[in-house]
C-alpha cells in the first residue's frame, strides 16, 4: 500500500491511480517495495513531489517540480526506475571483476599450448 501526504491539497482517485500505476512499473525488477510513501505539495510556480521507497538493499528517494502534476509525476517515476535499474544491473557493470575472469581464462590457454609444444 502506498502512503499518499498532501500539502495544500487534495488528491483524487485518478491521481492516486496515476502514482499507483507508475510506481507499479518499478515491479519489473522483481524487487519488493517496502513502506513506499509519496509527498505531493501545490507551491506558486506548480506541483512539487516527493517519493521514498525502501528496498531490501537500499532506500530510492526522488523529487520532481513541474506546472502540470502529472508531468511532475511521471518524471519522479523515471528517476526512481533509474536508480532502481543502477542498483539492480551493479553487479553486472563491475568491470573489474569480469576482467580478471577473462586474465585467468586467458592464462590457463596460454600455459596448455607452452606444455604441447615443448612435449612434442
Amino acid at each position: 500500500m502506498i502512503k499518499i501526504t498532501s500539502k495544500h491539497f487534495e488528491v483524487t482517485e485518478s491521481i492516486r491511480e496515476r502514482i499507483e500505476t507508475r510506481l507499479g512499473k518499478l515491479a519489473r525488477h522483481d524487487v519488493q517495495l517496502i513502506n513506499p510513501h509519496v509527498i505531493i505539495e501545490q507551491e506558486k510556480q506548480g506541483f512539487k513531489i516527493e517519493a521514498s521507497v525502501g528496498i531490501p538493499s537500499a532506500k530510492l528517494f526522488a523529487q520532481a517540480k513541474h506546472d502540470d502534476l502529472y508531468a511532475a509525476i511521471n518524471a519522479m517515476g523515471q528517476k526512481l526506475e533509474k536508480q532502481l535499474n543502477r542498483l539492480t544491473h551493479k553487479p553486472e557493470s563491475q568491470r573489474h571483476a569480469a576482467l580478471k575472469v577473462e586474465d585467468d581464462a586467458i592464462d590457463d590457454d596460454f600455459d596448455d599450448n607452452l606444455e604441447e609444444e615443448y612435449a612434442a
